[in-house]
């Protein structure tokens, strides 16, 4: 069995970490799914899907984090194919990557304690984001 329903999200861009927990989590209970597994995928190639604590100070840390690995302010070639100076925004979302997985238990999603399902935007302006949210199993 399969079930599918789209999330749209609004986001400040320059790495703003958005929790879609609940709303992944109603969308699993609203499938009727038992067992199995979730998958949200993200249409963007300068967004990305992960888990983390979405807890302030470790967002702030995950951004200063993303800031030594892929600056911001840094030329990339990018820039010199659409002139839009996002190169950074690209490259964070596809060290993180465009979905997660989750298995399923008992009707619910088996996350830890503190992990929180998030939607990450590196993009330089803020966007309207469309998630893809997959259920499959029994």
């Amino acid at each position: 069995m399969t079930y599918q329903e789209e999330i749209s999200v609004s986001t400040k861009g320059f790495c703003d970490v958005v929790d879609i927990t609940d709303r992944v989590s109603d969308i699993v209970s609203d499938s009727k799914i038992k067992e199995g597994i979730v998958v949200v995928f993200s249409t963007s190639s300068t967004s990305a899907i992960t888990t983390i604590e979405h807890e302030p100070n470790l967002v702030k840390d995950f951004e200063e984090l993303l800031e030594k690995i892929i600056p911001k302010n840094k030329q990339y070639h990018h820039g010199a194919t659409w002139g839009d100076d996002n190169g950074f925004s690209h490259l964070r979302a596809s060290l993180i990557g465009p979905s997660l997985a989750v298995p399923i238990s008992k009707g619910k999603m088996t996350l830890g304690t503190w992990e929180n399902v998030v939607l990450c935007d590196f993009d330089n302006r803020s966007r309207e984001r469309t998630l893809i949210v997959k259920v499959v199993g029994e």
